[in-house]
């Protein structure tokens, strides 16, 4: 991507001074004139910059416009250029408006954050703008414009389709929401050709995904996606396969939602022995809970309008959204961690709300009109969210919940005094009572301390009614004004599966409700002893169960679940939640209250993981065109020993405190050189510390580390698999590339002979081998591992009943035969259609 700041981008000639001009349309005539002779655009470049003018207002202020063409017409530049006309006597812009220098930029990316910085260092000085206006010397002008990035983008498209097209109908039970529209929209920036996307008589740049979310699209509805350039065909047919391969992802989250909603009609409903006042509203998240109700106020209604120099306002806003995407970030890795990586999903949509160029262009735009930062960016939000939620769209009103969400987080970024009521300090059997939750607020919540929530606003499809149902809460939505009446304190019982929260309860009414709640802790308690039982087959063959967990507190509920210790404790959430590096103190507080929590059972901590698709921008990484390919994991800690001499510090610190039986083991290894050259720092930090020996392991995430397992058994102690990297190495698939993710599947049979051959290689030498990656959580792939001879298998807590109840009902020798036939297997889809014929044999 070329930035502004290439030499040569703004040469003497695209500079015309004194430039004689009758009216904005002959500013963008002759501007686009110089950008046609330069090479940097075609000549219909002109016509698309009127089409903006008609979309949106390019006046700046303080006598500066930046006419620009429509985003969805990038494919008319050849190459990025600006052009400027002075004009000393100033030309009309708009009413009131009168310009006197006119930056035509021409700009195939959206570096829309980047302009604002650059260009209101030079609007806060007007002095100098005013000698820019009538300055003979084009030199000046080059000093002062040559930091300029990008033009704002906006997000408008007419109507009409482009010249190649294809219809489909919108399958999706739930329609166009975030989580789809975010990799929609992915797709589309990977092709320089015009996309767009049109329902009836509305269209929308398929780039953008608050403009995709505009068309309110639900399932049913004809679209035509249409496009126009030179890889048109290909972006076509790239988005045909991404738009009917997500449709089996939002078929099978329907499906789910639905087993959910009949297992929780089957297990009954509670009926009140008595007649009790109720408040009325829409099932978000089943179950009973007996609490006082607890309000939640609402955040501040005014922000106060206090205008602030614009080069700190363009800095600030740029840091605001950078740590904003931070904490998303972190958000959505601990969620993934927490509650799933469909939860986690929420957070990296919300992420990409903030990369939205209309929505900074418009704070901009307040900002150069002299109003302050904050008022700025809450006036952009809540006029980008009411658009949304003037739709009439259940689903869209939850994505306006969603943007007003993010443009919270980043007004607390400006001002800590802006941020909104947490929930973090309630009273222990709270009812949450609240006009909405965000679903940040959802996701944060101690469900120890909650007993259910009620709101007023919402829907059961929202973000905060899912994180709700993945948090176990009893949540009711919807229930409208009526709780504005009701007061604090005031013991309730909420019923999530009817919809309803009952008020002043009676004597009778409670023990009835406590017997109702004790039955269903008794049946979950049968479950939890089932949980509780090794994973030993029949034949007396035992597999380790762990938990990959990164936090303290999460241990209790992942031992609940059946854990036998923590297979991966993931350190690199320590760097990505916060903004600069974790001192050694702050790691070892960490480490030992995991080790505590444990209570002597194994605990496994993995060094931190940084680079792909996780970057921590305080750390300062170089930019890489393939970060998975590049310095990550070990390679990093190698290089960057600030980084891995703390860590080995606390972790050292912590065993030789004797909290528990820790382990330790090195990502992305992928040489014996790498090893040892660890395996060195770690002896003589232990010495310094007088620490015992811990057994030092390694990630086979490779191939080439597990084609060389035999030779690097010899250094390592264990081995832990990491089946998510090694199938997209080994398969050569980004998985997280929207269109070929489907085809990452860890059980394809290349894959399995890799386990098999590190396993033979562990064994050779006495090491355990355990697999941390995804398809150690799926019973069926738990169960092929167990087959290929892997010792211990580590996952998100949730999916250990399961995978513990398919190993208990096996036979070694069965599963060996299984492990045999899928290492025979053409693809992975046939190693899972062995899935119903293992059914069948253990049935």
């Amino acid at each position: 991507m070329s930035t502004f700041t290439e030499p040569g981008l703004l040469p003497r000639e695209l500079i015309r001074l004194d430039a004689g001009v009758v009216d904005k349309a002959d500013a963008i005539r002759q501007a686009t004139a110089l950008l046609t002779a330069a090479g940097c655009v075609r000549p219909a470049f002109e016509a698309s910059m009127l089409r903006r003018e008609q979309a949106s207002n390019t006046y700046l202020g303080k006598g500066i416009a930046i006419p620009h063409g429509m985003v969805d017409e990038r494919e008319l530049i050849q190459r990025d250029g600006i052009a400027v006309l002075q004009v000393r006597g100033g030309v009309e812009w708009n009413e009131g408006q009168r310009a006197q220098l006119v930056v035509a930029i021409a700009a195939r990316s959206d570096a829309h954050i980047g302009i604002l910085r650059r260009l209101t260092r030079l609007m806060a000085d007007e002095a100098r703008i005013a000698a820019l206006g009538r300055t003979d010397d084009a030199g000046e002008l080059i000093q002062a414009l040559a930091g300029i990035d990008a033009a704002p983008q906006a997000a408008e498209a007419p109507a009409e389709d482009l010249a190649q097209r294809f219809d489909w109908v919108l399958d999706y039970p739930s329609g166009l929401h975030a989580r789809p529209a975010t990799e929609w929209a992915a797709t589309a920036r990977r092709f320089a050709a015009r996309i767009r996307v049109r329902h009836g008589d509305e269209a929308a740049d398929a780039r953008n995904m608050i403009s995709l979310l505009q068309l309110g699209l639900k399932a049913g509805d004809l679209l035509t996606v249409s496009a126009e350039g030179s890889d048109a065909a290909d972006a076509l047919a790239t988005l045909r396969i991404v738009l009917t391969g997500l449709s089996s992802r939002e078929k099978a989250d329907a499906q789910k939602a639905e087993d959910k909603r009949r297992a929780a009609a089957r297990a009954g409903v509670w009926q009140p022995p008595g007649t009790m006042q109720s408040v009325d509203g829409v099932s978000a998240s089943p179950g009973l809970a007996i609490g006082r109700l607890h309000r939640l106020q609402a955040g501040p209604l005014e922000i106060a309008d206090e205008p602030i120099e614009l080069v700190a306002a363009a800095d600030q806003l740029h840091d605001a959204l950078t740590r904003a995407r931070n904490e998303l970030r972190a958000l959505a890795d601990a969620t993934g961690r927490r509650l799933g990586a469909a939860d986690a999903g929420i957070f990296r949509a919300q992420a990409e709300l903030l990369n939205d160029p209309a929505l900074i262009t418009l704070a901009s735009q307040h900002l150069v009109e002299g109003h302050g930062l904050a008022w700025s960016w809450h006036q952009a939000v809540e006029a980008t969210a009411g658009s949304l939620a003037a739709l009439g769209n259940a689903v869209l009103a939850g994505r306006a919940t969603d943007l007003r969400d993010v443009g919270q987080r980043v007004l607390a970024q400006i001002d800590p005094a802006l941020a909104a009521p947490t929930t973090n300090e309630l009273p222990a059997g709270s009812i949450l009572v609240a006009e909405d939750l965000t679903p940040t607020d959802t996701a944060g919540l101690d469900a120890e301390r909650v007993a259910g929530l009620v709101t007023a606003l919402g829907g059961p499809t929202s973000h905060t009614a899912i994180l709700a149902r993945t948090l176990g809460l009893p949540a009711v939505v919807g229930a409208g004004a009526a709780l504005a009446r009701l007061a604090d304190g005031d013991e309730a019982i909420v019923d999530g599966s009817a919809g309803r929260l009952y008020l002043q309860p009676s004597a009778a009414d409670l023990e009835s409700a406590r017997a109702w709640i004790a039955a269903e802790a008794a049946r979950r308690e049968r479950a939890a002893q089932a949980r509780a039982l090794p994973a030993l087959t029949r034949d007396g063959h035992a597999v380790a169960i762990g938990a990959n967990i990164n936090l303290a507190e999460q241990a209790a509920f992942a031992l609940s679940q059946g854990a036998e210790g923590v297979g991966l404790m993931r350190t690199e959430f320590l760097f990505l939640e916060r903004g600069d590096s974790p001192s050694e103190e702050d790691q070892y507080r960490a480490y030992r209250a995991m080790a505590e929590a444990l209570e002597g059972r194994p605990l496994v901590i993995r060094t931190l993981d940084i680079g792909g698709d996780k970057q921590v921008a305080y750390l300062d990484l170089p930019r890489e065109e393939n970060p998975f390919l590049g310095v990550r994991g070990s390679r990093l800690l190698l290089r960057r020993p600030e980084l891995l001499v703390p860590q080995l510090r606390a972790l050292y610190r912590t065993a030789r405190d004797g909290a528990a039986a820790i382990s330790v083991m090195f990502p992305m290894i992928t040489s014996a050189a790498e090893l040892l050259a660890l395996r060195e720092t770690c002896g003589r930090i232990r010495a310094e510390l007088g620490a015992p020996e811990i057994p030092l392991g390694i990630m086979i995430e490779v191939p080439s580390a597990a084609l060389m397992a035999d030779e690097l058994a010899r250094d390592a102690d264990f081995f832990s698999i990491g089946t998510n990297d090694l199938t997209q190495y080994t398969l050569a698939i980004d998985r997280q590339n929207p269109v070929l993710a489907p085809e990452a599947d860890s059980l394809h049979p290349a894959v399995l002979k890799l386990i098999a051959a590190t396993v033979a290689g562990a064994h050779a030498h006495g090491r355990w081998v355990g697999v941390c990656g995804g398809i150690a959580g799926d019973p069926h792939g738990a169960a092929l591992l167990a087959g290929l001879g892997v010792d211990e298998l580590s996952m998100t807590p949730r999916d250990i009943p399961a995978v513990k109840e398919r190993l208990r009902q096996s036979e070694l020798t069965a599963l060996q035969a299984l492990a045999a036939r899928a290492l025979a297997a053409p693809d992975a889809a046939a190693v899972r259609a062995l899935a119903a014929v293992a059914a069948e044999a253990t049935a």
